[in-house]
């Protein structure tokens, strides 16, 4: 059935026989048979006993992706069978004007990325094997979407890696530049030339949920990207909101997003978010509502303190900012610090600021980016709402 055996070592880690789907070059004994880098391989234990089959590339660090754990062809009905689960996962959500289709390994469809966004896809193949099965992706995304167009972003150091050639653009249909989608009745757009696929639709809870803060209050969104946050307060009645990235393209989308929404109670300024909480401590300025979405800091366990470092400097800038009772919403999207690491940032954060944090509500992914326990990378976004008051008082 397939060109080639994986045989694995004789102590097989706990991690993949329970159910995660990624096998490392030292671990596997040796590989029996013909294949080129993609190919979909069967994985054996050392005993010659099925494990599973999986796609194959000797150039990534991943060596194998385990794609199914029982003996299968994967062609057209597999991959079907697979976003039809997915989507059958995200119950009414699935309903919705814009969410996440495909959410990679946590979807069984490793390397694999696919939003939607309003009559429009996007999609990302993140890896060589997952892009040797494009062909049947997008027969099953046209089968049961009907979209006006997919698009497609594969691009980054990770793609580079994986021995494939960087593509950004139309592969079914076409589309504008800017595609109109809605969450929590807001009118977004996302950015074909933005980043990843366009817009992020992770924070779409959290977001919904700060909304009921916002009545009256003057806000700042800090790497507000295209403004996911700030709109949300907007419409739950902010009386101002400060939109700040560092990305001239996406401030000039949010402006765009916030004329189709008809608010005119913000402003937006490019510039380094460190460097702007900086200067505003300085001219003591303060705020009701300060949001922190920032990107992830780590990447890797090599860039954990970095990421600690990073952390903890904008959280207790902000706190520095925020009235006595006022609010921060923060986040880290990172799966390099867990969430009791990240809250222990706030804490030391909380303390050299000399400040009360009282936690209003703690959030996360929504079920359209599935978090499997089996799969701890799949766990990365922590979110928390926290109202900070003066110690000394």
């Amino acid at each position: 059935m397939y060109k080639a055996k994986a045989i694995l070592k004789k102590d097989i880690k706990r991690r993949v026989l329970s159910g995660h789907p990624w096998i490392y070059d030292n671990e596997i004994e040796r590989i029996e048979g013909d294949f080129d880098d993609g190919d979909v391989v069967g994985i054996y234990t050392f005993a010659n006993q099925f494990l599973g089959i999986g796609y194959i590339n000797t150039k990534s660090k991943i060596t194998i992706r385990i794609l199914s754990r029982k003996p299968m062809e994967i062609d057209q009905e597999f991959v079907k069978d697979k976003i039809l689960e997915a989507i059958k996962n995200r119950y009414n959500l699935a309903k919705e004007n814009a969410f996440r289709v495909v959410f990679g390994e946590a979807d069984g469809l490793p390397g694999l990325i696919v939003d939607k966004f309003g009559e429009y896809l996007s999609v990302q193949f993140n890896t060589l094997g997952i892009n040797k099965l494009r062909s049947y992706i997008l027969q099953t995304l046209v089968e049961i979407f009907n979209p006006l167009g997919i698009f497609e972003r594969t691009e980054g150091s990770a793609v580079r890696k994986e021995g494939l050639e960087e593509f950004s653009g139309w592969i079914y249909g076409s589309g504008p530049e800017l595609i109109p989608f809605e969450i929590n009745d807001i009118k977004f757009l996302a950015d074909t030339k933005g980043q990843k696929t366009g817009a992020f639709l992770d924070q779409r809870e959290n977001a919904k949920k700060l909304m009921e803060f916002a009545e009256g209050k003057n806000c700042l969104d800090c790497f507000s990207y295209t403004g996911n946050f700030g709109m949300h307060l907007l419409k739950g009645g902010a009386k101002h909101v400060t939109f700040v990235d560092y990305s001239e393209r996406a401030i000039d989308v949010a402006k765009e997003i916030a004329k189709m929404n008809g608010f005119e109670n913000c402003e937006f300024i490019v510039a380094n978010v460190f460097d702007f909480l900086k200067n505003q401590y300085e001219s003591a300025k303060k705020y009701d509502i300060i949001v922190l979405d920032p990107p992830s800091f780590a990447k890797s366990a090599t860039s954990r303190d970095a990421a600690f470092k990073g952390y903890k400097e904008i959280n207790y800038r902000s706190m520095k900012l925020i009235k006595d009772g006022g609010i921060l919403a923060t986040a880290s999207c990172t799966q390099v610090v867990s969430q009791s690491e990240f809250e222990s940032i706030l804490v030391d954060s909380a303390i050299d600021a000399k400040v009360i944090l009282r936690l209003l509500h703690r959030g996360g992914q929504p079920i359209d980016h599935p978090q499997i326990y089996n799969i701890l990378e799949t766990m990365y976004l922590k979110f928390l709402i926290l109202q900070v008051s003066l110690l000394n008082k």
